[in-house]
């Protein structure tokens, strides 16, 4: 199975050739392609089990890499379900009209960083003048569709809470009380004043001559922006991992490639118009970097911000308050909390003893008792014809 070093290494040189790259794609392309090979170099690890030592390719560790970060996502994740709250979660999306794709196209910073500030901002906003509540969130930037076209918007986790104006109550609400339409058009005025305010300091220089930031404003002010703010499926657990998986990496993963062959690139892809029907969509190797180094973030650029009362200068001093108000103690169930990461790294041999012992052992004997009390039916009694 391909995947996104190889086509890399067979279709980067050529794109450079023909296209232009920022500093920080050229980056991430050459990481990308010298990622677990031998051009990486390699380290000299023990096995966690029989402790003999044995070769390891480095890996890049680029935020934009698909096969790194894995060990950072898993703390990360651990980090949030420790800071759960007894209260229902609110995921909320802000979306962005397509018009505004080329300030992101030309200024990825300035409108990401922008669209950010907007999206968390206008939760504060909408939950002190509608509910009086201070609230907190946190946001992550995404830029890309199934199809790794470029689509910026912001998903968000809201505690369905928060304190009073005067920080002595916990003001709980239901989910259905934050209205997206406030958070839509608080969002847009946010938006455009910081797009505006940006292209004053002359931060857009990077648009053509032809492209005008004071006519896109006023193009995209008129329309109606949509907002998706419902309760978290499945709890806010679900809500996080699935947050967790677009952390740190961009744009695809490996095992959604199922070939390279011929320079065309075939990928699965879920169209949501269907039902979220998975389909396999194919297209030129050429066109296929192209749409990867469009997600490429920016140097540096910070793409999950907190804001409210989960923000980082006092999250932690909050989150303690927040539970004591609430009631239903100061600590967070056990459930919620995953089991410490623990790192086994195992040489080739002891890899391949273990994937037989799992092999073999994939069912309990059969004079094992059932520990689950599962109460059976009887078989439903068929209408006999008259």
């Amino acid at each position: 199975m391909a995947d996104l070093g190889e086509i890399m290494r067979g279709e980067a040189a050529e794109y450079l050739r023909t296209h232009g790259a920022t500093p920080v794609q050229h980056k991430a392309i050459r990481a990308v392609t010298r990622c677990r090979t031998q051009e990486a170099g390699t380290v000299t690890v023990k096995c966690g089990q029989c402790d003999d030592p044995y070769r390891l390719f480095c890996s890049c560790r680029n935020c934009s890499c698909p096969s790194c970060q894995g060990e950072a996502r898993a703390k990360w994740l651990a980090a949030r379900f420790e800071e759960i709250l007894p209260v229902d979660y609110l995921h909320v999306v802000f979306t962005t009209p397509s018009e505004l794709n080329v300030l992101a196209l030309f200024c990825p910073r300035e409108f990401y960083e922008a669209l950010i500030r907007a999206a968390g901002q206008a939760v504060i906003d909408v939950g002190r003048t509608v509910l009086h509540a201070q609230l907190g969130c946190i946001n992550e930037l995404q830029t890309w569709t199934q199809l790794m076209a470029l689509d910026p918007h912001a998903h968000c986790a809201v505690p369905a809470g928060g304190f009073s104006e005067d920080g002595t109550r916990w003001i709980s609400f239901q989910p259905k009380d934050l209205p997206a339409t406030a958070l839509a058009k608080r969002f847009r005025s946010l938006l455009c004043k910081r797009i505006r305010k940006a292209a004053q300091q002359g931060k857009f220089k990077q648009l053509p001559s032809t492209i005008s930031v004071e006519q896109l404003l006023a193009e995209v002010i008129t329309l109606e922006w949509k907002v998706y703010a419902e309760p978290a499926f499945g709890g806010p657990q679900k809500l996080f991992e699935y947050l967790a998986r677009y952390t740190y990496r961009v744009a695809i993963t490996n095992d959604r490639i199922e070939s390279y062959e011929n320079r065309q690139v075939t990928f699965r892809r879920r169209d949501r118009r269907h039902g979220k029907q998975v389909k396999r969509s194919s297209m030129h190797g050429q066109e296929f970097v192209r749409r990867w180094l469009l997600h490429v973030p920016p140097r540096r650029f910070v793409r999950i911000r907190s804001y409210g009362f989960l923000g980082n200068r006092n999250r932690k001093r909050n989150l303690e308050r927040a539970r004591q108000l609430i009631g239903k103690g100061n600590q967070t169930p056990r459930s919620l909390s995953p089991q410490p990461l623990q790192l086994l790294r195992l040489c080739p041999k002891c890899f391949e003893q273990s994937r037989r012992d799992r092999a073999l052992h994939f069912a309990p004997p059969p004079e094992c008792e059932s520990q689950i009390d599962l109460p059976l039916r009887s078989p439903p009694i068929r209408p006999v014809a008259a």
